[in-house]
């Protein structure tokens, strides 16, 4: 009897707790052990940044040096700049004196013109009276002597002209040809100037397009190297929020179970009572007694089809209605960057305001702006002894939630948006088996869990 009663007692103890007396070191030892696999990942991300860190100085000291030699080409620019404006004034010049040039012969050429046309004129002279006879004609035909003296003078003058305007014509010639290879020199000189310059010009284009490069090159390592360091502290800051969240379902379940001990001892004193009283009526109740005991054992069967009942159905619910847009794939192709990548949750769209609510029962992790999810919140969760977060991205600013608090599920999380990487407004959800990374590698297709 008394061991049927003390059975009865345990059964009942075992009902009112509603979990295993083994649950609690259990889950208490999975939520440390997720606590410290939270915190070697905080560990391993601080040493990832203090690499990245080292990166950026070495970059930083690069940058220096590029800096530097930027400064020298941009001294080699200002030099070749002022030896092209150099170069043109010379040419400017020298133009100047080939129409200079050009001017003198042309006034040269008309003189040997006109030159030309004398002695043609004297030439055909001289052929009409039969060429130097008619010197001898005019002295013989001297009248008197004076006459004669007067002749041989004016044919001496004539003789003298005749030289002179050869000679002048010689000259005027030769001082052509100089003027012709002078202007030819300076054609020459001009041209080779030309050459220079083109050469300096290219000379600078080419260092143009190095600083270019240069500066292309430093900016996108630059900008490379901080958006990194930005994602590495973003990670930073979710795991340590992780990390405070897991404490506080860590506090939670500890309080649970002082409750779940506190319903145990309640049970233990009321079976217990129970059995005295029992123990001190009459033996002719004793049909009386076991009908009590049937009654409790129908009682305990019950009370653990109700527990197993309320364990039963889909872990999480939909954070909306709107349609899917986007199933989970592990080799998706970004819409922004055009690349395979995963895609670690369900997307769903939908026009106006669309309200975002919890998928189940949590504490938030964050709930804050991010670069790549835009506003978002990040829950975890504690359910059947099992770490699980999940995620509620792109949403709009003003948000329902803070980080730290408890939520339940169906609570008003926000509304869908379209902040940080998205292409247009939609909720990208996602579920994690257990903790939140950054490579996503806990997380999972949400649908496995989703009714």
């Amino acid at each position: 009897m008394k061991l049927r009663f003390l059975t009865a007692a345990l059964t009942v103890s075992l009902i009112l707790s509603g979990f295993p007396l083994y649950s609690h070191t259990v889950n208490a030892e999975t939520n440390q052990e997720k606590l410290e696999e939270n915190r070697s990942k905080q560990s391993e991300i601080e040493k990832e940044k203090q690499e990245k860190q080292e990166e950026i100085e070495k970059l930083q000291q690069r940058q220096e040096e590029v800096n530097a030699e930027i400064a020298q080409l941009d001294k080699q620019v200002m030099e070749a700049m002022n030896k092209i404006e150099t170069k043109e004034n010379e040419i400017a010049q020298t133009r100047e004196n080939i129409d200079k040039l050009k001017a003198e012969i042309a006034e040269l050429e008309k003189r040997i013109a006109e030159r030309d046309e004398l002695l043609k004129e004297r030439v055909k002279s001289m052929h009409q009276n039969g060429g130097a006879i008619d010197y001898l004609d005019v002295l013989m035909g001297a009248e008197s002597f004076g006459n004669f003296l007067e002749r041989v003078m004016s044919l001496n003058t004539i003789a003298n002209q005749d030289k002179e305007i050869l000679e002048q014509h010689k000259a005027d010639k030769e001082e052509v040809e100089k003027k012709k290879a002078q202007v030819e020199e300076e054609l020459a000189s001009l041209e080779e100037k030309l050459q220079e310059l083109e050469a300096l010009k290219q000379e600078l284009d080419q260092k143009k397009q190095e600083k270019n490069e240069l500066m292309e090159s430093l900016e996108h390592d630059e900008e490379l190297a901080h958006n990194h360091v930005m994602d590495i502290e973003e990670e930073q800051e979710t795991l340590a929020a992780q990390e405070a969240a897991i404490q506080k379902e860590i506090e939670r379940e500890r309080q649970r179970k002082a409750e779940e001990e506190a319903r145990k001892r309640a049970a233990e004193k009321a079976a217990a009572e129970k059995a005295a009283a029992e123990k001190k009526a009459s033996s002719s109740n004793t049909s009386s007694n076991n009908s009590s005991s049937n009654s409790s054992s129908d009682s305990s069967s019950s009370s653990t089809s109700d527990s197993s009942s309320s364990n039963s159905g889909s872990l999480f619910s939909w954070p909306t209605n709107a349609r899917v847009t986007s199933e989970y794939d592990r080799n998706r192709i970004h819409p922004i960057t055009g690349v395979p990548k995963l895609h670690s949750g369900i997307d769903q769209a939908a026009g106006g305001t669309v309200p975002i609510r919890a998928a189940a029962d949590g504490t938030v992790i964050r709930a804050n702006y991010s670069s790549s999810y835009g506003y978002v919140v990040m829950i975890s969760h504690r359910i059947n002894g099992q770490t699980f977060t999940t995620v509620y991205a792109h949403m709009r600013s003003g948000l329902g939630v803070s980080s730290g608090q408890s939520v339940s599920r169906g609570q008003f999380l926000g509304n869908m948006g379209s902040t940080g990487a998205s292409t247009g407004q939609h909720l990208h959800f996602e579920i994690h088996e257990g903790s939140w990374n950054g490579a996503r590698s806990n997380s999972v297709n949400p649908r496995k869990y989703l009714p």
